[in-house]
């Protein structure tokens, strides 16, 4: 088979021995070394355009000299003269190569180019007689080898686990992925002018920490061979934006990675993205408002509405939002009403009636929980607030003045999963420490793995000023905002099982 005839039957290469490919691939790399052209020891290109803004600004750039670089996605060679196109980090553009233009000795090399190299190409742009917007190469220099071939342009790569395994493949392949991720970076930086706009300082906090305090969820447990002690990846930033709080600076927040060493789903991975803000003087009321009002902001910024296409589904994130108490929550979907519930041998029996699973030690508190759980989250679509949080499941939030069994917390739910979390923040350093006793005998029952955060408690022995404070899920967020079923969709690089 000659050179011209391999490469005009290049779209067909998948369908051949992978082997082949293989070897047909590293041959032409030792032909390249052994000519004294190995493209590996490029350093540097001088790129100066990119093809979406040619292709959008064409009148300004016609017959002009550009020079661009990128990774051969289709090649067409029709003897003295060919056709490519060429994907940079923006899109694609066609590129014409003439031999007559670039010498003879470049266009057999040309020739030889694999779909997946990477080009760089200067020439002018024009357009070709079909009215297609391209570059006409002066002068094409490989710059790196692929040395493996992508997936097939007819089928691409459809494969879910091969695409979160090998998301620079993905990332090629599918072009419309790489839109999630500009979204994503889009929707951070919204954010963030959202906050500083409001005042807010952002902040960076210890990733290893000395002691598993604060959410209940278990955390990596990890070694630090100079101190000889164990160490925990953070489960949370909560504790450490607090002692600032205590420090003096008033409004804080943090954007960074979480990791719980807990289940893996749809909406769970082991190292997940958070956003955690604090403001002194402010309490849930003023939480609710600051989040339904950001999440109103970015949509706006970023798609232009606040009405967003969710899984079928419109989702409409204006402000304000519907606020419900946990116990209105659940006797409007389950007919229980827990105000009229005394004890928890009460709560006990109504659950085991409803078939609502319960340990043989669970509170009224929990078991209001449990009910939320089984009867009411999957109903929230639109934007909700559930409020009011028995103080079983909210160490950290402050008690109702009006109802101490019952603390200044929500929760907001959107398309029936929760997004984040909120408080009045507790600042009663004895009620703190009662709080975490609490949390470290229900992990010696095997509940969660919380400790006592000593020097937590005596940064509130100092003095911590009324606060309210909430935290939310950056990765659930834009899951919602891109029409992403799964969080590692949104994810560059999620955690997979090793296939070994």
């Amino acid at each position: 088979m000659s050179e011209e005839v391999r490469n005009n039957a290049e779209v067909q290469e998948p369908e051949l021995d992978l082997n082949e490919l293989l070897q047909i691939r590293r041959n032409k790399l030792t032909a390249l070394k052994d000519a004294g052209k190995n493209p590996y020891l490029i350093t540097n290109y001088d790129k100066t355009h990119d093809s979406v803004d040619i292709l959008n600004n064409y009148e300004k750039y016609e017959n002009q000299e550009v020079s661009i670089a990128g990774r051969i996605m289709f090649k067409r060679i029709m003897g003295k003269a060919s056709f490519a196109h060429v994907l940079d980090g923006q899109g694609q553009i066609q590129i014409y190569v003439r031999i007559d233009a670039i010498g003879e000795d470049a266009y057999n090399d040309f020739k030889t180019y694999d779909i997946g190299d990477i080009v760089g190409v200067k020439g002018t742009v024009f357009t070709t007689r079909t009215g297609e917007i391209s570059v006409k190469a002066d002068s094409v220099v490989l710059l790196s080898k692929s040395l493996r071939p992508l997936p097939e342009k007819r089928h691409g790569l459809k494969d879910p686990d091969l695409r979160y395994r090998q998301r620079y493949v993905d990332l090629i392949a599918n072009p419309g992925v790489k839109e999630t991720f500009y979204a994503r970076s889009r929707i951070l930086k919204e954010i963030r002018d959202y906050l500083d706009s409001k005042g807010f300082m952002e902040v960076d906090t210890p990733v290893l920490h000395t002691v598993a305090a604060g959410s209940a969820a278990k955390p990596f447990i990890t070694h630090h061979n100079a101190l000889d002690i164990p160490m925990y990846l953070r489960i949370e930033t909560e504790l450490h934006l607090k002692r600032l709080i205590v420090g003096g600076f008033e409004k804080v927040f943090e954007v960074g990675r979480i990791f719980r060493n807990e289940g893996m789903d749809a909406f769970h991975n082991p190292e997940f993205t958070t956003i955690e803000l604090y403001q002194a003087y402010a309490d849930y009321h003023d939480m609710m408002e600051l989040i339904e009002n950001l999440y109103d902001y970015v949509a706006r910024k970023v798609l232009g509405t606040t009405e967003i296409n969710y899984q079928g589904e419109i989702i409409n994130v204006a402000a304000p939002w519907k606020r419900m108490t946990m116990v209105e929550a659940v006797k409007e979907y389950s007919g229980v009403d827990f105000n009229e519930v005394k004890t928890d041998e009460e709560a006990r029996t109504l659950a085991k009636e409803h078939h609502v699973e319960i340990e043989d030690n669970f509170t009224k508190g929990k078991i209001i929980a449990e009910f939320f759980d089984a009867f009411v989250e999957d109903k929230l679509v639109q934007p909700t607030f559930i409020i009011d949080y028995p103080i079983e499941i909210s160490p950290l939030a402050k008690k109702r003045t009006d109802d101490p069994m019952m603390t200044e917390r929500f929760e907001f739910f959107i398309a029936r999963h929760e997004y984040g979390n909120a408080f009045s923040e507790l600042n009663d350093p004895i009620d703190q420490r009662e709080r975490f006793m609490e949390q470290a005998r229900s992990k010696m029952a095997g509940e969660g793995e919380a400790q006592i955060d000593e020097d937590f408690v005596n940064a509130l022995e100092i003095g911590m000023p009324p606060t309210g404070g909430i935290g939310f899920g950056i990765d659930r967020m834009i899951m919602l905002f891109t029409d992403s079923p799964s969080i590692r969709d949104v994810l560059l690089f999620p955690t997979m099982k090793p296939l070994d």
